[in-house]
């Protein structure tokens, strides 16, 4: 059974999708700059075309970057391509560390479109190193600004009401994926 009725069935066949008004919007960064373009009273992109550009660029990095370099370091296919991805991942943090400047978002003050994007990093990387048994990615050491983001972006309440439970995402991504290291 097709899991959208034919009428709203994405041609991408990628998930998550928005369906809006009856037609179906997909992937996440679209469905970000759709919401942001289709109601205005709360924009996640800046209005400066320099500044949108730049949110783009970053939210891209995310999507296209650091999560592969995340689901590998968490379920490679083996030790060996585990820890080159935990090392990419790394110098990936890096410069998500770097971008932060002091700021207590990525946006500023507000919550914006790389801040959603990298509710990756904020909320999953945690759930992810926990089900597979991998440690060390994001600590406090390594990325005090990012370590800080992380905990201050899944403090906010409109994110922390509308975050999954942690023990059943990391219980299913255990069944999903196994534990990799589970010595640790």
């Amino acid at each position: 059974q097709e899991p959208f009725p034919p009428q709203i069935q994405p041609s991408s066949q990628k998930i998550p999708v928005l369906v809006h008004n009856g037609k179906p919007v997909a992937e996440s960064l679209v469905i970000l700059e759709y919401i942001d373009e289709t109601w205005k009273n709360h924009p996640i992109l800046p209005k400066d075309p320099y500044q949108r550009a730049n949110t783009r660029f970053w939210a891209k990095f995310i999507d296209e970057k650091c999560l592969p370099a995340i689901l590998k370091a968490c379920w490679g296919e083996d030790q060996k391509e585990r820890e080159k991805a935990a090392e990419e991942l790394s110098k990936l943090l890096q410069f998500l560390e770097n971008e932060l400047k002091g700021k207590r978002f990525f946006g500023g003050e507000t919550i914006g479109l790389v801040d959603i994007a990298a509710n990756m990093i904020g909320y999953w990387l945690g759930i992810f190193e926990e089900a597979s048994g991998v440690s060390e990615l994001l600590t406090s050491e390594k990325f005090p600004k990012l370590f800080n983001w992380a905990n201050e972006f899944v403090s906010v309440s409109a994110i922390k009401e509308s975050l999954p439970p942690r023990d059943k995402h990391v219980a299913y991504m255990r069944k999903r994926f196994g534990m990799v290291n589970a010595s640790k």
